[in-house]
């Protein structure tokens, strides 16, 4: 009868665990939320791998992809996911690495909610970018005067508390003596951008071109493959809302030709929790 009852309890534990963790020692796979594109998810490794918690191959930098994953103690399951959307798939994997631009947009702040943070590397700067040969345009300057002013500089300073920062070393007072601005009056200038913090700061320009009666148009975007695109065409004058590396991949992948005229600010990618409040997991 004990040997009976013995048996019966061992097949219900044995059961337990199948229904509960897939088998008795194994434990459920923690699953981490990554930007799907080249070097953002590069970026999102990288810093994963700062922090002890994978280990990538040798010299793959900012090229890696999962697939680049040499150590992975924690057994990560890694979910591909389009940069914007991050913060919408959050509540359904342990962890997201996001940018900061689409933190702060979806009303997450980085300073106070992200678990670890990228440093403020100015290879990563987010720069304004227009197509090749338009680098010297009158517009293309005045613009670019305009988003390296003092007045763009201390709104970064103090609106984003670090999850933002400002890389312009010698701010301007957001106008270039060489530009003829009477002869830019009237003129309209399009621009593409994401909405935080790119489209925040670029309506400071707004104000500050409108003095010299230049109006500068803001267009919105949430991804990163159209405002890219639409300069290529020429349907919008410039860009605010990539960096270096990720426009060089571009351009290599798509045949576009668009060029960087300012590094204006960097945004540290972080990791966020969401299943998991805490690194526990990950230790």
């Amino acid at each position: 009868m004990k040997k009976t009852v013995s048996l019966i309890l061992a097949l219900v534990l044995a059961l337990s665990c199948l229904l509960v963790l897939g088998g008795c020692g194994k434990t459920e796979k923690l699953t981490v939320g990554i930007p799907n594109d080249t070097t953002n998810e590069a970026r999102a490794l990288l810093l994963l791998e700062a922090n002890g918690i994978i280990k990538l191959k040798e010299g793959v930098g900012i090229t890696a992809t999962v697939m680049d994953i040499a150590e992975n103690p924690k057994n990560i399951e890694f979910k591909e996911v389009e940069a914007a959307q991050l913060p919408n798939v959050l509540p359904d994997v342990d962890y997201a690495v996001i940018n900061s631009n689409y933190a702060i947009d979806a009303g997450i702040d980085p300073m106070t909610k992200s678990l670890l943070m990228e440093g403020s590397a100015s290879a990563y700067a987010n720069i304004l970018c227009v197509k090749e040969g338009n680098e010297q345009e009158p517009w293309a300057l005045a613009l670019k005067a305009a988003l390296e002013s003092k007045t763009v500089a201390d709104f970064i300073a103090s609106t984003y508390g670090g999850a933002v920062v400002g890389v312009v070393e010698n701010p301007t007072d957001g106008y270039d003596a060489a530009v003829d601005y009477a002869a830019l009056a009237g003129t309209k200038i399009t621009v593409a951008a994401t909405p935080a913090p790119h489209a925040e700061i670029l309506a400071l320009c707004k104000d500050i071109l409108a003095a010299k009666d230049i109006e500068l148009e803001i267009i919105e975007f949430t991804d990163y493959v159209q405002p890219n695109n639409v300069v290529e065409s020429g349907e919008i004058n410039a860009n605010y809302f990539q960096h270096v590396p990720y426009l060089d991949d571009f351009n290599a992948q798509n045949g576009t030709h668009i060029v960087s005229i300012s590094a204006v600010h960097v945004e540290p990618m972080g990791l966020y929790g969401g299943k998991q409040a805490t690194l526990d997991a990950l230790k």
